[in-house]
């Protein structure tokens, strides 16, 4: 049963020192509370409060690492069940599948394509996290060595998947020491699965069919020493496993219910790719810790990685570039200078269809506190005098011998202001990005 501000209160130190970052012990209690401070803040808390507190201030979904080194995978620790109340932290992890069952050369080459996904999506780089090795052969001197070449072949975390001890067991003699996640423990095998992730120190994911076995299961598992734990709801119906990933967030923080309070992973591989994708976004929204796809081309993980890019910002706070002169191309004296907002999303549209014009230009990234176009000029971010600061700050008189800004078409309102402010002839540039290529290349010339 979660405690109350106050009842966490009456076990702190109640000096009001400050040291906590808070004004007053009781403002750090309340926080408590709420799952927005970690009891370690507080330096002078006594050991007989942290036995009672420790786990009453603990996240209510638990933090989970899987991996080791820069690409390690943490999942779980969020505290809200809507992103726009405060926001999600922790990215889902996205794996995609293996079997053992593959000769080398399919092994191979599927474990290089799967290695090399990475894109850059408005100027950020995203790629897969996991890869999971799936016992399908049965066979555990093949599971053991292909466990043993994934290893020593990749960059990624590991997700080793076999329901079988024996097989887990030799898989793990190899890369133990790369901390994957454990997939496999059921109600039948629970206990000397567990056993083995104690000795190698890796997490272990609890399988079941129903919330309540899972939870029990749990349970019985954190009961001999294991707290690193992943939940996963064995079901083929995709409306189950939301229902399920819903229940286990609203349990975890709405009632504080310790059983489930585990980050999820899920697998819902139908031969289908599209069908596949769109579940699994699904899934990403609401409210997978991991989710596990056999789809394994770019066209079909791009998707999947966008909608966690945009689920796993910050809703408060919109991604930016730097407010500055980029260049596209090589620009030289005579190239056109067009501006358009700092918003993450804007500047790079911007960017993708002039170096679609191949003509070389300057871009003015104008500092609107990230926001678009419209947006910006409608809150007064975006005038006469903010694009001649931006102007006069990027030096451009210096780049150029003409003096001609290309502005956007849906601020073609401020021309004459901008113009009389820099003394520079203004340009309306076209209404949507889609027209700057034949802009640049007629208009401009």
């Amino acid at each position: 049963m979660a405690l109350t501000g106050l009842e966490i209160y009456k076990l702190l130190p109640k000096t009001n020192c400050k040291k906590c970052g808070r004004a007053t012990c009781l403002a750090f209690a309340m926080q408590l509370a709420q799952k927005k401070a970690d009891l370690k803040e507080c330096p002078d808390v006594s050991e007989e409060a942290k036995s009672k507190l420790g786990e009453a201030s603990a996240p209510p979904i638990k933090l989970v690492t899987i991996g080791n080194g820069d690409k390690q995978v943490k999942i779980g620790e969020e505290n809200v069940l809507f992103r726009h109340d405060e926001k999600f932290y922790n990215p889902t992890g996205i794996a995609v599948t293996i079997g053992d069952d593959l000769d080398d050369s399919a092994f191979k080459e599927r474990l290089g394509k799967i290695n090399n996904f990475k894109f850059t999506r408005v100027g950020t780089d995203i790629e897969i996290d996991l890869i999971a090795l799936q016992d399908k052969s049965g066979d555990a001197s093949k599971f053991s060595e292909k466990a043993k070449e994934v290893c020593n072949n990749t960059h990624l975390s590991i997700i080793l998947e076999s329901k079988s001890v024996d097989t887990m067991k030799a898989a793990l003699e190899s890369c133990a020491d790369k901390r994957p996640l454990i997939h496999g423990a059921n109600s039948e095998n629970w206990e000397p699965m567990a056993q083995l992730a104690k000795e190698k120190g890796c997490p272990l994911s609890v399988s079941a069919p129903s919330l309540e076995e899972i939870a029990d299961l749990t349970e019985k598992i954190k009961g001999v020493g294991v707290e690193n734990l992943v939940l996963h709801q064995s079901s083929s119906n995709i409306k189950e496993v939301l229902q399920g990933l819903t229940k286990i967030r609203r349990a975890a923080l709405r009632k504080a219910f310790r059983p489930l309070g585990f980050p999820v992973l899920t697998n819902m591989a139908n031969g289908d790719p599209g069908r596949e994708i769109a579940s699994a976004s699904a899934f990403i929204a609401k409210y997978a810790g991991i989710v596990v796809v056999n789809a394994c081309e770019p066209w079909q993980i791009m998707p999947l990685l966008t909608v966690r890019q945009n689920i796993y910002t910050d809703p408060q706070k919109p991604v930016q570039v730097q407010p500055k002169l980029y260049e596209v191309g090589q620009p030289n004296e005579d190239s056109p200078v067009l501006f358009t907002t700092n918003f993450s999303l804007t500047y790079y549209t911007v960017e993708g269809e002039v170096e679609a014009s191949r003509v070389s230009s300057y871009i003015l990234a104008v500092e609107t506190g990230g926001t678009s176009v419209l947006t910006a000029y409608s809150g007064d971010k975006l005038n006469e005098d903010v694009v001649a600061k931006a102007m006069a700050s990027a030096q451009i008189e210096q780049k150029v011998k003409h003096k001609k800004l290309i502005i956007p078409g849906l601020v073609a309102v401020l021309s004459a202001k901008i113009q009389e402010k820099t003394n520079w002839e203004v340009l309306v540039g076209p209404k949507e990005a889609s027209g700057l290529p034949t802009y640049l290349k007629t208009t401009w010339r």
